[in-house]
């Protein structure tokens, strides 16, 4: 990989690792959302701890920082690899946030944004998938865990259907992990889930 593409993918961490959540709830707030809450730093948290519209605004700017990574590199004529790359690197930066030591959120509203670009029928298939599980259990982590997982199969089968372009490696290696990290970060989640005490959507602040 080139010095120039390198450079698109390295920027591509940095731009994801600019905490939208941080950042409103803090100038709303004068406190760390990682200390609210859940302690996540994500749209959901700031929904229980800050509001509708201040979640709203963060949810929007972080599929916003999903996509332009993508679309950056497109423009720039980068090969399919470095493309992914950009992608997977977006989601990492929010996730282990280089500015905000390494502590970010789960991944999920960015590899939205990210994988949306990249994969727009799979991923709106993956959409399907959350939105489903999170109104009828009223679970979002729920939701998001299901949502990933089904992914990299919602993309092999939409390529196979021909509802989309040819799915490349590196584009089903990205898609992989990033439903991969994104699981992962739902962990606790998942204990809890088992253990019946994952809270609810609506379930009222904290």
């Amino acid at each position: 990989m080139s010095l120039r593409w390198l450079g698109v993918v390295a920027a591509s961490y940095l731009l994801g690792s600019l905490s939208f959540s941080l950042a409103v709830v803090w100038i709303l707030q004068r406190a760390d959302v990682r200390k609210l809450g859940s302690g996540n730093a994500g749209a959901t948290n700031v929904l229980r701890t800050a509001g509708r519209w201040p979640a709203l605004f963060v949810l929007l700017l972080d599929i916003t920082k999903g996509i332009l990574p993508v679309r950056a590199a497109r423009a720039l004529g980068a090969p399919a690899e470095v493309v992914a790359a950009a992608a997977f690197a977006v989601v990492l930066g929010h996730v282990f946030p280089l500015f905000f030591g390494f502590r970010g959120g789960k991944g999920v509203a960015t590899g939205f944004g990210a994988l949306v670009a990249l994969l727009p029928v799979a991923t709106t298939g993956a959409l399907t998938v959350f939105v489903v599980t999170a109104v009828v259990t009223r679970y979002v982590s729920l939701g998001s865990i299901l949502a990933a997982a089904a992914l990299p199969g919602l993309a092999v089968l939409a390529a196979r259907l021909g509802w989309s372009p040819e799915l490349s490696r590196s584009a089903l290696a990205l898609t992989c992990a990033c439903a991969g990290l994104v699981v992962l970060r739902h962990a606790d989640n998942l204990k809890r889930l088992f253990a019946g005490t994952e809270r609810r959507l609506g379930a009222g602040r904290r």
